[in-house]
């Protein structure tokens, strides 16, 4: 099947997600970032932030359902059982707080078939409760065909 091309610019709806304490706490845990920062609203605020401050890579917490509707959008076609994670690319802003609203939008920004490959390109931009963005991300894709 061919990639349509015609897809391109394509947005979706957006993603709203509640940053919450014990979220921010959990994700540092399962990845080994013990920062007093993360866990600790009394240290965040010494430091100089809102409240328990999120490591960078929470931003695949919040963005995520955002690109999701662009992953199993039916118009795409993607076919998940051969879909193979790409690549992720991030540029980061405002750190997330816990208490911040996270609003992330999704675009298609490119869709190509390269060495018998599909590849699906989305970008998102994530944004807090005062407008300020938190991370722009690039997310590829790649299904395999035949």
């Amino acid at each position: 099947m061919a990639v349509d091309e015609s897809k391109k610019g394509k947005s979706y709806p957006p993603f709203e997600y509640e940053v919450g304490r014990e979220k921010i706490r959990e994700y540092s845990n399962a990845i080994g970032v013990h920062a007093p920062v993360h866990h600790d609203r009394e240290a965040a605020r010494a430091a100089g932030f809102r409240d328990v401050v999120a490591p960078p890579m929470f931003a695949v917490v919040y963005s995520a359902g955002s690109v999701a509707q662009g992953v199993l959008d039916p118009e795409l076609g993607i076919n998940l059982g051969r879909m193979l994670h790409g690549s992720q690319e991030f540029v980061w802003g405002e750190p997330v707080c816990s208490g911040d609203t996270i609003v992330t939008t999704t675009t298609v920004s490119d869709v190509y078939e390269r060495a018998g490959m599909e590849f699906y390109v989305f970008e998102s931009v994530s944004k807090n409760q005062d407008g300020q963005e938190t991370v722009r991300g690039t997310w590829t894709n790649i299904v395999r065909t035949g």
